[in-house]
């Protein structure tokens, strides 16, 4: 019962920070010029990039970070940079993605990271693994990225309800807010750097 519990607060507070719903305007934005089947391949890639990043943070924790010298302070303002980038990318360019990027590229960089597995989403994992047990960490991340899964699947209906028109508008919309959270990673990364220098 305990364990029921104890999984059932993991998964929640780690499907809250993963947002799958809450971004899917993001993921309409940044596929709309694509086919119905390079999308797919577009999720599927995110999925399980996103599941393996979030597995090896709920196995090894803190230890990947303290391996390369990495404090999480400087991911989170890597984190930010990189999201500014992609926003920047989508406000200036005349098409939501590059013609030149591959499904998987997409669905590795940003859609797995940093959109799904973002600083927040790894903080949780490791938060999961030291307040619970490995177990309970490893399941919650299984099942919020199946559910993450089975979300991104239809996002092909919703595609077409908005039309390439109402996904142009949303993308750049969305781009606005891409910028703004990038912007709170860099802040929030330098401001529990210099916290920590105090």
């Amino acid at each position: 019962m305990d364990f029921i519990l104890e999984l059932t607060k993991a998964t929640i507070a780690l499907f809250i920070i993963v947002d799958p719903l809450g971004n899917i305007p993001i993921f309409v934005g940044l596929t709309g010029n694509m086919d119905d089947n390079q999308r797919k391949r577009v999720y599927n890639v995110a999925t399980m990039i996103g599941l393996i990043l979030l597995l090896a943070f709920a196995f090894l924790g803190n230890e990947i970070l303290t391996i390369f010298g990495i404090s999480f302070e400087s991911f989170e303002v890597a984190g930010g940079i990189l999201l500014l980038i992609i926003a920047m990318r989508i406000l200036v360019s005349s098409s939501k993605q590059d013609q030149g990027d591959s499904p998987e590229s997409v669905g590795a960089v940003p859609i797995a990271m940093p959109l799904l597995v973002g600083p927040g989403a790894i903080t949780t994992t490791i938060f999961n693994l030291q307040t619970y047990s490995i177990v309970v960490a490893i399941v919650a991340v299984i099942v919020v990225l199946t559910i993450t899964w089975v979300i991104l699947r239809f996002i092909n209906e919703i595609h077409r309800f908005l039309g390439k028109t109402g996904s142009l508008v949303i993308a750049r919309v969305m781009a606005l807010l891409i910028a703004a959270i990038a912007v709170q990673y860099i802040l929030t990364g330098v401001t529990n750097f210099t916290g920590l220098i105090h």
